[in-house]
């Protein structure tokens, strides 16, 4: 089966739990082969993280409940990847 393949998040969430804790919870999730947390900003009350997850046929509803259950907020879905196979995109010249 296909389904999602790659999936990558702009979350927002308090220090706590920790990014590990996120990471761990979200390694867990049905069908998630593995999880790349990265921390983009920090201020006094809060991280802006990019997530990458990857596996095969994943359930974006689980992912997202996961995230929530967390008291972490979704800000944008960067990428999704879908079908048989993952698709790398091209460079341009503004990356």
């Amino acid at each position: 089966m296909a389904g999602l393949r790659r999936l990558v998040l702009d979350v927002l969430k308090p220090h706590e739990p920790s990014n590990i804790i996120l990471a761990l919870r979200l390694s867990e999730v049905e069908n998630v082969e593995g999880v790349n947390l990265s921390l983009s900003e920090m201020d006094q009350n809060t991280e802006t993280l990019k997530i990458t997850i990857v596996g095969d046929d994943m359930d974006f509803e689980k992912i997202k409940k996961v995230i929530e259950d967390l008291g972490a907020v979704i800000h944008s879905v960067d990428e999704i990847v879908a079908g048989k196979m993952i698709v790398e995109r091209v460079k341009t010249e503004q990356d």
